[in-house]
């Protein structure tokens, strides 16, 4: 039956960074149609709060991990925990990263540490949590990874919008960490299709958390073609639980861009 095609039950999901933001909408979508969920992260306060919201609100079972990404030993130690709690291990989101660091995020002022530390979370740290959960999905021949690009690793970014609304600019580590992470999405997508594994990014645009200045907001508005920011709670759920679920079998090494149109509106 078609409707069974996002039937999550008895599944086991990893979101890191999942106890806020987009991370938590994502992890909430999963668990409200079955999936058993782990939360991944440094902050264990945080970790433990969002699995047991989730696993109240949704009654499904959930964990939390405290670990580094940046830390190939805490990855695997990760990975191995996940795969202890139930045995498998369907469905990892990489959605940990970091912003703009302490420093500014104009390129010639931008601090080379921040440069570095950004780089090594979004993009190396995504590419050792996936090779240590990875090998757990290799074992059981089959697994859907989903990681968290942007639209800052497709298209560049006009500095006028956030210069004349005082906010700090997006530095150019930061694209150039998610246009990384769609490349290791495609070619990770080839090394693991012989072993029924499908791997795909989400990039989203811009999302209102509520802390933006009104003008930058407005500003980022007028340019999308749907006219608003992306909302949280809400915009990211179905492209997650689409490319978590068997209804995207046959799709792999693609990035979903979801951003209202953002990318595409001139």
């Amino acid at each position: 039956m078609q409707s069974n095609l996002f039937d999550l039950t008895d599944k086991v999901a990893i979101v890191t960074g999942g106890h806020s933001w987009l991370g938590f909408d994502m992890a909430s979508v999963l668990a409200e149609y079955g999936c058993n969920i782990i939360i991944a992260s440094r902050s264990e306060e945080k970790i433990r709060k969002a699995a047991e919201k989730i696993r109240d609100q949704y009654e499904v079972e959930t964990k939390f991990i405290r670990f580094d990404q940046t830390d190939p030993a805490s990855c695997r130690k990760m990975a191995d925990e996940a795969w202890n709690w139930k045995g498998r291990t369907d469905i990892l989101i990489n959605n940990s990263g970091g912003g703009s660091g302490a420093s500014e995020g104009d390129f010639l002022k931008r601090d080379p540490k921040d440069i570095i530390s950004l780089i090594s979370t979004n993009l190396i740290g995504a590419m050792l949590c996936t090779q240590a959960v990875v090998s757990y999905m290799v074992s059981q021949n089959s697994g859907k990874i989903i990681s968290i690009g942007s639209i800052a690793g497709i298209v560049g970014r006009d500095r006028r919008m956030y210069r004349r609304n005082n906010k700090t600019e997006q530095p150019v580590d930061y694209a150039a960490s998610k246009a990384g992470i769609i490349g290791m999405t495609r070619d990770l997508a080839a090394y693991l299709a012989p072993y029924n594994i499908q791997v795909n990014t989400i990039s989203p645009g811009g999302f209102d958390k509520g802390d933006l200045p009104k003008g930058f907001v407005d500003d980022y508005a007028d340019a999308t073609m749907e006219g608003r920011m992306g909302i949280m709670g809400q915009d990211i759920k179905g492209t997650a639980l689409f490319l978590a679920s068997q209804a995207s079998n046959y799709i792999t090494g693609q990035n979903i861009v979801v951003d209202g149109g953002f990318t595409v509106y001139k």
